[in-house]
């Protein structure tokens, strides 16, 4: 008797995460249906001295790792954070995220596009390829 209690108190718990899996599913089956191949990015070349000037900047890689360098003026929140901490995007304006080569920078990106933030994109390729091959940087 007290393993069928237990199972019904398990089901009974486990209702609202179907529920929730349920809505992130149709959410990313909608985003993913309108995306375009460009939606959420930019590339260091398109980073002019007009963009670089109006953009917030987000370093998602570790602390240690912006600590070492990172874009001027960039805040740091981890991959991870983003969505824990998406009051801290800047609701309008252009939001760029990006970590070492834009692999962790673009799942954080993809979450707060998901949350609403259709202003975020991830910086293609990252530091790196900005230190390479941005438009402008400034001194």
């Amino acid at each position: 008797m007290k393993q069928l209690i237990a199972m019904l108190v398990a089901a009974t718990l486990a209702l609202p995460a179907f529920a929730d899996e349920e809505a992130v599913a149709e959410a990313i089956t909608d985003y993913m249906d309108f995306a375009t191949y460009e939606a959420g990015i930019i590339l260091p070349q398109q980073l002019d001295r007009d963009v670089f000037e109006a953009a917030t900047f987000v370093d998602t890689r570790s602390a240690d790792q912006f600590e070492a360098g990172h874009i001027p003026g960039a805040t740091h929140i981890e991959w991870r954070e983003v969505p824990r901490r998406i009051d801290e995007l800047p609701e309008s304006g252009l939001v760029i995220l990006y970590c070492n080569t834009g692999s962790l920078s673009a799942q954080a990106a993809f979450a707060a596009r998901l949350m609403g933030r259709e202003n975020v994109v991830v910086l293609q390729s990252g530091i790196i390829g900005w230190q390479e091959t941005a438009a402008y940087k400034p001194e």
